[in-house]
């Protein structure tokens, strides 16, 4: 019923910044919420950031500062702008939507930080 297609991902140098895009295929007002995690290889998948339908936002601790959540309701778009990135960034991004009864994923997008 619904896909999450994600795009953005690429490899970039430490201290540069990437825009993760999100666009769903139905209108995300109908989300309760709407988020990106990360996993990399040998550790738990995160919780990056999300974004309630109120407009409320959370990130965790080592992305504050740095990346910022926010969508385009008339796009039907979420996105995580990441800045001033680093090598411990390096991860697969998804995205996902909460509703009362569904839980939605994207099918990821790799951003690798390196030198």
């Amino acid at each position: 019923q619904v896909q999450l297609v994600e795009s953005g991902g690429g490899l970039v140098q430490p201290g540069g910044s990437l825009r993760l895009s999100c666009t769903a295929s139905i209108m995300i007002s109908a989300f309760d919420a709407m988020g990106w995690y990360r996993q990399a290889p040998g550790k738990e998948r995160e919780l990056v950031a999300r974004i309630t339908s109120g407009g409320s936002t959370d990130y965790v601790d080592p992305v504050k500062g740095r990346f910022t959540i926010s969508r385009d309701n008339n796009k039907n778009t979420l996105y995580l702008q990441m800045n001033n990135l680093k090598p411990e960034d390096t991860a697969v991004y998804v995205c996902n939507a909460a509703a009362y009864s569904s839980l939605y994923w994207g099918q990821g997008t790799q951003v690798t930080v390196s030198s």
